[in-house]
């Protein structure tokens, strides 16, 4: 079988990625080691930036978005119950829209009309320095696909940036001592935009994914067992964080979902090698305090695709040469802005009370100033791409 190129992972990024390719006449095959069902069944976040939102209707994909997508025109921040709302249409006329990552996924495939092969077992990487093909295993039999170029989209824990040489790659990495304990609900949200919240005994985050749908979290120690929490636990430690009015509006439940995930900080570089491309979460890893993982990975494959189309139709390198420095400009900043996020709004046990009082100056700064707000908003809605 040959493709002029073969995409790892069927996440939102290499369905995203695939779905570009297939609208501008390049053929692209998606191989993806999990069941379309298990791929469905993630759950994660989803806040779109504008630019994401633009890039869904790029690809066909968003008419469900729009109708069923939360606008959101702002946020709210507190610290100790002292809360400030960041008015993103006031100060930079964007917003966001709240839409599940999960929804993002359905809408791609059910966008797609190319090959997307699921289920593909022992994926492996060959010659992506000169000729590249992908073998991979299913039903029993070994299957080949020579290709132009390999698109590694298939997350932080994936085959393809394993792929590369020790010595060609650089990593960068920052892991947190500690973790969110999320729950997923069926009651209304407590506030139609979200909530962060610093608290003495950790950060909180009231979201939602629709009307009558809530998902909360609450920081806890990166060793954490889910198990340990119950859910009258969880209840009772999210409304200490919140203000006293936001507690008592809190509407709690039967959790349907519960999990721990782990923040980290990761970056690679470079995000070429040869005629293998990393994107997604392949190539980077945010906390999610800033909401960028899924909007990152959308500008990454925009920024891929943009290539890959000037390559098969005009004949041009300049744009597959570009691609390294051109996203980790992007995702350097991102990074930055994610962790000045979490950096304001966890408890960090080893920096003490001093560390709590500068995080306390850095809340009322931003209070105080439309210039630390601009900048907020400017960052959370999402920077050019």
């Amino acid at each position: 079988m040959r493709s002029q190129v073969v995409i790892v992972g069927a996440g939102p990024a290499g369905l995203m990625l695939g779905r570009l390719l297939e609208l501008a006449g390049v053929d692209a095959v998606i191989l993806e080691r999990k069941s379309a069902d298990y791929v469905l069944g993630r759950i994660r976040a989803g806040v779109l930036e504008q630019g994401s939102m633009d890039l869904m209707d790029r690809a066909q994909a968003g008419q469900r978005m729009h109708q069923e997508g939360l606008i959101h025109q702002g946020v709210e921040l507190s610290f100790d119950g002292d809360g400030q709302r960041i008015d993103f249409a006031a100060l930079i006329g964007r917003h966001v829209m709240v839409y599940g990552q999960t929804e993002v996924t359905r809408d791609l495939m059910v966008a797609r009309q190319a090959t997307t092969i699921y289920e593909a077992e022992d994926v492996e990487l060959h010659d992506f320095d000169g000729n590249p093909f992908v073998t991979y295993r299913q039903g029993g039999l070994t299957h080949r696909i020579d290709c132009t170029f390999i698109a590694g989209c298939d997350g932080y824990h994936g085959v393809a940036r394993r792929s590369v040489p020790a010595a060609a790659l650089t990593t960068f990495e920052r892991v947190y001592p500690f973790g969110w304990l999320g729950v997923l609900v069926d009651r209304p949200p407590v506030a139609h935009e979200l909530i962060y919240a610093h608290h003495a005994r950790g950060f909180a985050l009231c979201s939602q994914r629709s009307p009558t749908r809530s998902r909360y979290y609450v920081q806890v120690p990166a060793d954490e067992k889910v198990e340990a929490w119950s859910d009258s636990r969880f209840w009772d430690e999210l409304r200490i964080r919140l203000n006293p009015a936001t507690a008592e509006a809190l509407q709690t439940g039967a959790s349907i979902e519960k999990s721990i995930a782990p923040l980290r900080s990761f970056v690679a570089e470079p995000l070429r090698f040869g005629r293998l491309f990393l994107a997604g979460d392949a190539a980077h890893i945010v906390p999610p305090t800033g909401a960028k993982g899924l909007n990152l990975a959308m500008s990454d494959v925009a920024a891929l695709a943009d290539a890959l189309i000037d390559f098969f139709g005009e004949h041009s390198v300049a744009g597959i040469d570009a691609y390294s420095a051109k996203v980790l400009s992007r995702i350097w900043k991102a990074e930055r802005f994610s962790w000045w996020m979490t950096s304001l709004l966890h408890t960090f046990p080893e920096t003490g009370a001093f560390g709590r009082r500068i995080q306390r100056a850095e809340f009322d700064y931003l209070a105080g100033s439309v210039a630390a707000q601009q900048s907020l908003a400017e960052n959370y809605t999402g920077l050019p791409t």
